[in-house]
């Protein structure tokens, strides 16, 4: 009957307000394998009964809604209570904080879980951890790290993915931090490991790590959940060929800012701008404000955790700095970046321009010339190609 209850609930969820399409959906066979696996290990009394779940990384809140509709407060659960007290649930992205919420709200449930930051807060007490594992070992080693240090002493986490994703990287991430590592048998092309007794945590967290970059003169910081960590992606690189050819602003904005190096370099070279540096992930902005004040430009930049500057009004920008993503999670798709040049054009003052950097590849040219106005090509190289596209105004 759990199954069916699953299956049903999962029917049911969408991506919004992260992007949707046919190949895209709200939930994979590793959330359905993470609830199967915590009901069934608490049915056998390898699991406290009146545990605290905590959930790390649920994507469209298929696990806590599952988790609820498993064992919450729900006259209706099946078998012991999975869920003693609210879910705490801490999603890096907003989009997934949103869309638990949309789905939440889809399902007629009201309450039962709380959204918090990686940390203390999140997962002190907590008996029973379900993890979507993450791409990056440097995420992994960031979440390992906190679940070891702030979780109860009995804690078992379930560590879930699909398997063609998951390496030996992951298990030897995870023994650094418990005793015991065991991987469980894979069902549906996903696989769980189980980690159990923590180590002792010695020492100061392991993240953000700082480090000066040589080639930019730029102390750069960064949590594990972001992508390239403290280096310089190939693309940002690139574009940064082009920052002397870049106009002056009185205010710019580093869409998918990351850890903040475009927002600091544009920055340091035009003193008199104000610049926002915006991405949809809670490590990017941690990473992306601890940057700025690295390099003493904090009273210039203003960090904001946004989805495609959805809080940002109309018209309110001379230029954009845009390195858009081509994947959306695990899909190569160009969904996002769409998304990211349809926000800038709602942003963009008449006149003002939207610098792009993207794999060649995707072909995105024909979107800024829609979107956002003329475009022209600053520079291309075997990779990637440079863009700037000048706002039109609103009559043409």
């Amino acid at each position: 009957m759990a199954d069916n209850k699953l299956d049903s609930l999962f029917s049911r969820l969408g991506r919004f307000p992260d992007v949707e399409a046919a190949n895209l959906q709200a939930w994979d066979a590793t959330d359905t394998l993470l609830l199967d696996t915590a009901r069934d290990m608490l049915a056998a009394g390898l699991l406290p009964p009146d545990g605290r779940l905590a959930i790390v990384g649920d994507r469209y809140g298929a696990l806590t809604l599952g988790a609820l509709a498993l064992g919450g407060p729900n006259p209706d659960a099946d078998g012991p209570g999975l869920v003693n007290g609210p879910v705490r649930v801490h999603q890096d992205l907003i989009t997934g904080e949103r869309a638990l919420r949309n789905n939440a709200g889809k399902l007629g449930v009201d309450g039962g879980f709380e959204q918090l930051p990686l940390g203390a807060g999140l997962l002190s007490g907590a008996t029973v951890v379900l993890l979507q594992l993450p791409r990056s070992l440097a995420e992994l080693e960031e979440i390992a790290d906190a679940v070891a240090r702030h979780a109860a002493p009995d804690v078992v986490l379930l560590a879930g993915g699909r398997v063609k994703h998951m390496s030996l990287g992951m298990n030897a991430v995870l023994e650094r931090h418990f005793s015991e590592v065991q991987p469980q048998r894979a069902r549906q092309k996903s696989r769980i490991l189980l980690a159990r007794i923590p180590r002792p945590a010695t020492g100061a967290p392991p993240f953000p790590v700082t480090e000066v970059n040589a080639e930019l003169g730029l102390t750069v910081c960064a949590r594990g959940a972001v992508f390239a960590g403290t280096g310089l992606d190939i693309g940002t690189r690139f574009l940064l060929d082009f920052l002397p050819q870049m106009p002056p602003a009185r205010h710019a904005i580093d869409l998918g800012c990351g850890t903040g190096i475009l927002a600091a370099m544009y920055a340091r070279s035009n003193p008199g701008s104000r610049v926002t540096a915006t991405d949809q992930s809670a490590a990017a902005v941690d990473s992306a404000r601890a940057t700025a004040q690295a390099n003493s430009l904090a009273d210039q930049i203003t960090v904001l955790q946004d989805d495609a500057m959805a809080s940002l009004p109309a018209a309110g920008a001379d230029l954009i700095l845009l390195n858009p993503p081509f994947h959306v999670g695990a899909a190569v798709h160009a969904g996002a970046g769409i998304k990211l040049i349809e926000a800038a054009g709602r942003v963009l003052a008449p006149g003002g321009e939207l610098w792009t950097v993207f794999n060649s590849h995707l072909h995105y040219r024909p979107a800024l010339e829609r979107l956002i106005g003329p475009t022209r090509e600053i520079g291309r190289n075997p990779k990637f190609t440079v863009t700037a596209s000048t706002r039109k105004s609103a009559e043409v």
